[in-house]
């Protein structure tokens, strides 16, 4: 006996919920219910026999089951879109580019009109970001990371190697000069990005110091409130030479000459089945712009 599958609107629907962290952001950004978006993941799971979404009071999350779905699901509807715009005459794709406003403003968007007039038939979208992770779950087709590259839930590619170094404002550059780099930074309050950040730990390490437990660390996940952090005096934190117009401003002042070399900005490739000849051209192209001086 055959089964036909009979809820595609219900489908259409978990692909679009899928991308939010709970089913009332999901409602609110896609314009219905929460009732009805309910109603469509029960008929789907009843349709095919397995749990979708785990729900929780604090949102819902992905089973297993539901991360194979997306992905599979996903690539179908790109492709129908890529045939269907093939044959109204058309050939744009849009390729989702996760990014943070800190790197998109200071480095990506000034550059990106050379990307588009090489392959006018790409429709480029910059999704801001503060935490490049879950790429799939997020619809993002390439994600631009920052950190040591040394991640397992993606496919990650070289792109602009960019050494960091501990910044301050003036007051802290004034207490590095009168105390030492160590007994100044063992004493200002440390800027991370986000809650399982290893970055300082890195660079204490590198520094051939013992790294102590901090309880007077700050987490600011947006990289530009954290550059503001910084410049306010609220602490101090990693930076590279994407700030060098505050570092020139006298705003903002490098407190040791030891940097983690290994840091810098990567290319975050979600593991999918479909090949993505878009993402494709726009790694490549953003290979082919980097090197160091040309970050600043």
């Amino acid at each position: 006996m055959t089964i036909h599958f009979r809820h595609h609107d219900s489908l259409r629907v978990f692909v679009d919920v899928a991308r939010y962290p709970s089913f009332s952001e999901a409602a609110e950004a896609l314009h219905m219910t929460k009732g009805a978006i309910s109603y469509q993941i029960k008929l789907l799971e009843a349709q095919l026999g397995m749990a979708l979404f785990v729900r929780g009071a604090r949102g819902s999350t992905l089973t297993r089951a539901g991360k194979n779905l997306l992905a599979l699901s996903e690539s179908r509807y790109r492709d129908l879109e890529s045939d269907l715009l093939a044959l109204r005459g058309l050939s744009s794709e849009t390729l989702t580019i996760g990014v943070s406003t800190y790197f998109a403003a200071r480095w990506l968007s000034p550059r990106l009109t050379a990307f588009m007039q090489l392959h006018p038939g790409i429709v480029l979208r910059l999704q801001p970001m503060v935490r490049l992770f879950d790429l799939e779950q997020q619809g993002v087709d390439v994600a631009i990371r920052w950190g040591h590259g040394r991640w397992d839930d993606a496919d990650i590619l070289p792109f602009m190697p960019l050494p960091t170094y501990p910044m301050g404002n003036r007051a802290a550059f004034e207490a590095v000069q009168q105390g030492g780099a160590r007994r100044a930074l063992q004493r200002l309050t440390l800027l991370r990005d986000h809650d399982d950040s290893n970055a300082w730990t890195d660079w204490w390490s590198h520094a051939g110091w013992p790294a102590r437990r901090r309880r007077d660390t700050l987490i600011i996940l947006d990289p530009n409130v954290r550059v503001q952090a910084v410049i306010d005096g609220q602490g101090v934190a990693l930076m590279d030479a994407l700030v060098q117009s505050e570092i020139d401003a006298g705003a903002l002042w490098v407190l040791s000459d030891t940097g983690l070399t290994d840091y810098g900005y990567w290319l975050a490739r979600p593991r999918r089945t479909r090949h993505n000849v878009a993402a494709d051209h726009f790694i490549a192209w953003m290979q082919a712009q980097t090197t160091v001086n040309a970050a600043v």
